[in-house]
């Protein structure tokens, strides 16, 4: 699978662990950065920058990592189409794509460690979105919201 990754200032501090995590599955990586913590990276620019690969169809899903995952999750969420999830069990890792149709997980560097990071990469890695009636049904309802609508 294509996964794009990104990470804030903050998040670097997981990247090389979350890069080792989708080599050992062997995916192919779209890199967006940041590789270093010595100059303040924005989420929301992350989020933007990751959430345009999986649109443009440059990846079929994507990591993103923040210090604590929920703003980069907010942030993600913002674009139409773009199911994102802040993540810090595996439990919640593949079910949000197996029921939501989850197509980028959000880590807290401050939050996991990196195995913990890497089990979370695999379960949201390894997941199938169920496609059954009510789950489509509900991602409907999601996209209507998207559009400004009700269900």
């Amino acid at each position: 699978m294509k996964v794009a990754v990104a990470f804030d200032h903050r998040g670097v501090k997981l990247r090389e662990r979350v890069l080792a995590a989708l080599a050992e599955g062997r995916h192919e990586i779209v890199d967006l950065g940041t590789d270093t913590d010595t100059r303040r990276i924005d989420y929301p620019d992350k989020a933007r920058e990751l959430g345009e690969a999986i649109l443009e169809e440059r990846a079929g899903r994507g990591i993103l990592v923040c210090g604590s995952g929920v703003g980069a999750s907010v942030a993600a969420c913002k674009l139409a189409g773009i199911r994102a999830a802040v993540c810090h069990d595996a439990y919640s890792a593949h079910q949000g794509v197996e029921h939501d149709d989850m197509n980028v997980l959000c880590l807290g560097s401050e939050i996991v460690g990196g195995e913990l990071a890497a089990e979370l990469v695999r379960a949201f890695l390894q997941a199938r979105f169920d496609g059954g009636e009510r789950y489509v049904a509900r991602l409907k309802k999601v996209a209507a919201l998207e559009r400004g609508g009700g269900s």
